[in-house]
């Protein structure tokens, strides 16, 4: 007898619906999984044997057949344990029920037990835009699946209390979404804060900068200045996310296993700090089957690049399309996969490789040669991407033991979010959220357009004086646009436009 169930399979970060038919037939016993199957779906032939036995149903012991439609998609994963349980439960006449309208989800442990699994949340997503009404998952996934409105949630704990649920005994209740554990808002923030950080009030002032226009940033200064614990502080002033960027990071999170199993929503910006020796596809992502990497983790929050130079040239030269085009593609055999990646750069490294040139302390042991090959392993073309150039200086000993409590991260945070509100109202109706984002047209719209006449005169100075090309006339202008945000200002004024050019990378036309 035949059996069809449907399940489903992630492809980037997108759920593709996967229909399992199970034939049962005569001849010498059997079982055998096509489709494309992966090794661990090979395995779920020994999960589904033990757990349907174990679960006091009956295994055939009959040529069994699951194939796996489409064919030509690689099945991956052990989630269509329970779909193919089910198939056989269903094919051997041992449940009869209509299962037409559901999706199942879920791994088996050998006791027939359903166990949590990657992904969910994208896979429960499509099967709403497919009009499915009821999606099985395990227990443990129940709270995730509940963030997806206008589909049936129906937590699974067992193979055997699913097949009573379907002779219709004891039924599963489907999820309420009311008493499920699911975040309604961003808890406290437990990082460092701006307040615990001594001195470097220009940086600190830079950073909020950045964070008010989503600006990447360029951190220069000798070793123990205080550059990561500054970049570590930074998301204490972010902006909270949104409830659609709150989806977008948890499906991420969710398809690359990283989803903590008592926090089924991401509820804060995310904060990727990847040693220099990760690799090519640690940062970008890939793999047989692509899964994201720091670049899309790191999406609607912070990538912090610390030892900058340090980092292989070919991974820091990949940074350039997401940067520009805040997705990033990654390329195979079977086709291409794109991930979104759009984060805010915060990047840390020494003026030279002792990390003493022109520190008033420390003589430099570095020569002129040795500098400059160490700074030009970053590239002009990743550097024209960096909108902010702050130096790090040492902190002097009167600052490090003031006993005085700097402003604090929550200050600096309503300044921001406020500098972020102005810019939602400006770009109502685009795909735009703030100003790091405006390509040309909208600079020319907004910021060329709101300057005032003795900032236009600055500007133009600027640019005879300091040779600045397009593309920084271009960034010059977002920031300025930026700063006069955080003043609340419509028009920007010179104090924008002048406090705009000092983030200015010397070295840089």
């Amino acid at each position: 007898m035949l059996a069809k169930v449907t399940s489903c399979a992630v492809v980037g970060l997108d759920g593709e619906l996967v229909e399992v038919e199970v034939d049962i037939s005569g001849g010498l016993p059997a079982f055998n999984i096509v489709g494309l199957p992966d090794t661990a779906v090979q395995e779920a032939k020994e999960r589904v044997r033990s757990a349907i036995r174990n679960c006091g149903l009956a295994f055939p012991n009959k040529r069994i057949t699951v194939n796996l439609a489409p064919a030509d998609l690689r099945k991956e994963g052990p989630a269509y344990d329970l779909p193919i349980a089910i198939g056989i439960v269903l094919a051997s006449d041992q449940v009869a029920a209509d299962v037409s309208a559901a999706v199942f989800l879920g791994e088996l442990s050998l006791d027939g037990k359903v166990r949590h699994t990657h992904g969910v949340l994208p896979m429960v997503a499509l099967a709403r835009e497919r009009g499915i009404a009821s999606v099985y998952v395990p227990e443990a996934d129940g709270a995730e699946a509940a963030l997806i409105h206008g589909v049936e949630i129906l937590p699974v704990a067992s193979l055997g209390q699913l097949a009573v649920h379907l002779q219709g005994l004891v039924r599963i209740e489907p999820l309420d979404r009311t008493a499920a554990v699911v975040p309604a808002a961003e808890a406290a923030w437990q990082g460092v804060d701006f307040c615990h950080v001594k001195g470097q009030e220009h940086v600190k002032r830079a950073l909020e900068v950045a964070a008010a226009g989503g600006h990447n940033v360029l951190m220069t200064g000798p070793p123990g200045a205080g550059k990561t614990l500054l970049a570590r502080a930074l998301p204490s002033i972010l902006p909270s996310l949104t409830p659609d960027e709150a989806l977008e990071v948890t499906k991420i999170y969710s398809v690359s296993g990283l989803l903590p199993s008592d926090k089924p929503l991401i509820t804060q910006r995310p904060f990727r700090a990847p040693h220099h020796t990760v690799s090519h596809a640690g940062l970008v992502g890939g793999g047989r089957q692509p899964r994201p990497g720091e670049i899309s983790l790191s999406h609607r929050g912070v990538l912090f690049l610390d030892e900058l130079p340090e980092f292989g040239h070919t991974v820091l030269e990949v940074l350039r399309q997401p940067l520009e085009d805040r997705l990033v593609t990654v390329s195979r055999a079977q086709g291409n996969v794109t991930f979104p990646a759009n984060f805010m750069l915060i990047s840390a490294m020494n003026p030279c490789p002792c990390g003493f040139r022109g520190d008033g302390t420390k003589e430099c042991t570095c020569s002129g040669s040795t500098v400059i090959r160490y700074q030009r392993r970053i590239s002009g073309p990743l550097l024209d991407r960096i909108d902010i150039f702050v130096d790090v200086p040492r902190v002097d000993y009167e600052k490090l033991a003031d006993e005085g409590i700097g402003e604090p991260s929550l200050t600096v945070r309503g300044r921001v979010e406020a500098a972020r509100g102005r810019q939602q109202e400006r770009f109502v109706g685009t795909r735009f959220l703030c100003n790091a984002e405006m390509t040309p047209l909208e600079v020319r719209q907004h910021c060329q357009m709101a300057l005032e006449d003795g900032a236009r005169s600055l500007l133009r100075l600027a640019m005879n004086q300091l040779a600045l090309s397009a593309r920084s006339f271009h960034r010059v202008l977002k920031l300025a646009r930026t700063i006069a945000d955080l003043a609340g200002a419509e028009t920007i004024a010179s104090p924008h436009l002048a406090e705009a050019l000092q983030y200015r990378h010397r070295g840089q036309a």
